[in-house]
């Protein structure tokens, strides 16, 4: 590397810009101690790089600029450049520091980092710290120098100091690709074990669904074996009826033929009762005729035996009573006509007796037919006492038959009755029913809901960081223009209160260096008279010279006090001196700062500080300016991410309710999917129960009324059997 000139500017010692040119060869400063001779050794070191501000010997770094004399005021930057051939290209490196803004740095006019400059002075071979740079104590360092750092001469000495500093570079990056790779470990070993997490729930996820699917199918071979076994139940009962009813059949069949020969047997009953009866009357008026024949015999007998008695005694009392014959002659003569009617009935009677005892014998014979009827009928009777036994046996097991009939029905009525009502089983099912097409419903809306906050939020999220990116490009730019102004405002304060015509007068932008080429140091004067220099001001008379060609007044691009209106219209400002001729008095300046005077004097640097402080005002009035529309923007930006923020929010808790929803709808769903089943199943049961129970009162009321029939044929059949 070859070094071939350093410029400073506002560098400790040097206030006014000063170039250090070094030829080929060698190039030697000279002069009294305190001249500054060590500041160019520092301007070196400090462009290089150098951090250390006790290197600068300072106790900061704004130590570097020049802070003022008694007759110079203080400079508010510094600033060094240095030219240097590196590798055979010509490389301008500038270091810039302003005060209470920190430093910049730039390597041919672009803005670098300092770690660049390092890396550049490295790979040649030199830098802040470079051994070739000998400042004062540093000889007895170099001869008493540690082997690390006779090594680290060495090093430069050969050339390959850039090479470690950039293996530093690489080592760092690297430990911090190392580190970055530990927390990508420690990330990827996160997301492993979220990983895992999320496989083991899909597991039992999976497992869950085919859990589910296995309840669901049991329940279906559990609901078919239910039916199966019911059907085959159904299927042998209908088995075992038809068999009973045809059983009942048979039975009945017998039953109506035992009833068919039971009428019989009680229609010969009854004529053989009927014949009996009338055989007992027929036999009961003989006998009673037989009882007053044979009275009536009797009587007529004792009445003979009586009147024979009478006439003994009638002879007895005749013989005895001779006395009484007279008066008992009438009673004789009665008697006698008695006895006439009693011979005579007697007579009569013994002309009948053939026929009285033909009669007896009749009766006798007819009491014998009576006997024999009577056998008979007692026969007769003990046949129908049988028939009525067999009727009563048949009347009571009709009248069995009819209770068992009638519990049975009062059973199949109970056990009807018993069942549950279908139709709330039936609202219940079709409740169930709409509850899961509406937790169905519901669940495809907070699907879509889900869907749109998911949506939203990925979009939001989107819009977040575009609205952080201008957030943080609003902040960074309101922070960049607050720093500079407080740097400019820092910078363009000045502290001793005193009246300088520098304060008071504003050039148009791009005109600072005119301004302070045209005016110089007649700037630092006043408007007071009172101070040591001021400005009076002075009347433009008509006689005054006019412009010269191609420049104007600078008087139109400055907002001054009128006290320059002279002064300012009588210099000139135009893009390149041509060399017009300038009357007495006028000077003419160019927009880079060159001036002309009427008689010749040309500068071409002067006024720099001037210059600077102005351009300075200028810069902090257009950061004022712009200021409102970068606090408009960064309050836009901050507002716009707060919009964000809260439509994130609020996607994120729509997102977690529409989740909410659509999880509690899937159990919803579940649910009523599960009472509807239920339902379905117990309505099918209670279906095919009450079918079941159906046919059985079918069944049993026709037993009921086959045995209500059988009971009153029984009835009949009895009733038409005589009393016994």
């Amino acid at each position: 590397m070859q070094i071939k000139r350093l410029r400073l500017s506002g560098f400790k010692s040097f206030v006014d810009p000063a170039d250090l040119r070094i030829e080929p060869g060698l190039t030697g400063i000279v002069g009294p101690n305190g001249c500054g001779k060590s500041n160019l050794l520092e301007a070196l070191r400090w462009t290089m790089g150098e951090t250390s501000a006790r290197s600068m010997r300072g106790a900061g770094m704004d130590d570097v600029i020049f802070a003022g004399t008694s007759t110079r005021p203080a400079r508010d930057f510094a600033e060094v450049s240095m030219l240097a051939e590196i590798a055979g290209t010509e490389t301008e490196v500038v270091r810039r520091i302003e005060r209470g803004a920190g430093s910049a740095y730039r390597i041919d006019g672009r803005d670098v980092r300092a770690k660049d400059v390092s890396l550049l002075f490295a790979d040649a071979a030199t830098g802040a710290h470079s051994p070739a740079l000998v400042s004062q104590g540093r000889i007895g360092a170099v001869i008493a120098a540690k082997p690390q750092e006779r090594r680290a001469m060495l090093e430069e000495a050969a050339g390959i100091a850039g090479l470690h500093v950039r293996r530093k570079d690489a080592e760092q990056k690297l430990r911090a690709t190392e580190t970055n790779l530990a927390k990508l470990d420690e990330l990827i070993s996160d997301q492993e074990a979220r990983a895992a997490a999320l496989r083991r729930q899909a597991r039992q996820a999976e497992r869950y669904r085919l859990l589910s699917d296995q309840i669901r199918m049991a329940e279906a071979r559990m609901i078919f074996a239910r039916w199966r076994d019911a059907q085959a139940a159904a299927d042998a009962a209908k088995a075992e009826a038809a068999a009973c009813e045809e059983r009942v059949q048979a039975a009945a069949e017998a039953q109506r033929a035992a009833a068919a020969y039971s009428t019989q047997a009680t229609e010969a009953v009854a004529e053989a009762r009927a014949s009996a009866q009338a055989a007992r009357e027929r036999a009961s008026e003989t006998g009673h005729a037989l009882a007053g024949l044979r009275g009536d015999h009797a009587q007529a007998v004792r009445r003979i035996a009586e009147l024979a008695e009478a006439q003994a005694r009638l002879g007895d009392d005749r013989s005895r009573e001779g006395a009484l014959a007279n008066d008992a002659a009438g009673a004789i003569a009665r008697l006698g006509e008695d006895s006439k009617t009693i011979e005579a009935r007697l007579a009569d009677l013994t002309a009948r007796q053939p026929e009285l005892e033909a009669m007896l014998a009749e009766a006798e014979r007819a009491g014998r037919d009576a006997e024999v009827a009577l056998a008979q009928a007692l026969a007769a009777q003990a046949s129908e006492i049988a028939d009525t036994r067999v009727a009563d046996a048949a009347l009571t097991a009709a009248h069995a038959r009819l209770d068992r009939a009638a519990r049975d029905l009062a059973r199949v009525t109970a056990e009807t009755n018993a069942l549950t009502d279908t139709a709330p089983l039936v609202v219940e099912r079709a409740r169930a029913a709409d509850a899961r097409a509406q937790a169905l419903r519901h669940g495809e809306a907070a699907r879509a809901a889900l869907s749109e906050a998911d949506a939203a939020e990925r979009g939001a999220i989107g819009g977040r960081d575009r609205a952080q990116s201008q957030r943080a490009a609003a902040h960074a730019d309101l922070a960049a223009l607050d720093s500079e102004a407080a740097a400019l405002t820092k910078a363009t304060r000045r502290g001793d209160g005193a009246d300088r015509l520098l304060d008071q007068v504003r050039p148009a932008p791009g005109y600072e260096r005119a301004l302070a080429a045209a005016l110089g140091d007649d700037l630092e004067a006043g408007l007071d008279p009172a101070g040591e220099r001021f400005w009076a001001g002075a009347a433009a008379l008509a006689s005054d010279p006019g412009a010269p060609t191609d420049a104007v007044p600078l008087g139109a691009h400055v907002s001054a006090p009128q006290a320059l209106a002279r002064r300012l219209a009588q210099i000139f400002v135009a893009e390149s001196d041509a060399g017009q001729p300038l009357a007495v008095g006028q000077r003419l300046v160019t927009m880079a700062g060159v001036l002309r005077r009427w008689d010749g004097y040309v500068a071409k640097s002067g006024g720099a500080a001037a210059a600077e402080r102005l351009v300075r005002v200028n810069r902090l009035r257009a950061l004022e300016a712009q200021r409102p529309d970068l606090v408009r923007a960064v309050e836009g930006a901050d507002g716009e991410l707060a919009r964000i923020d809260a439509a994130i929010a609020d996607a994120r808790k729509a997102a977690s309710e529409a989740r909410r929803l659509f999880e509690s709808a899937e159990a919803s769903a579940r649910e009523a999917a599960r009472a509807e089943d239920r339902a379905a199943v117990a309505i099918e049961r209670g279906e095919a129960q009450r079918a079941d129970l159906e046919a059985r009162r079918v069944r049993v009321q026709t037993d009921h009324a086959e045995a209500e029939a059988e009971s009153a044929r029984a009835a009949e059949a009895r009733a038409a059997l005589p009393d016994g």
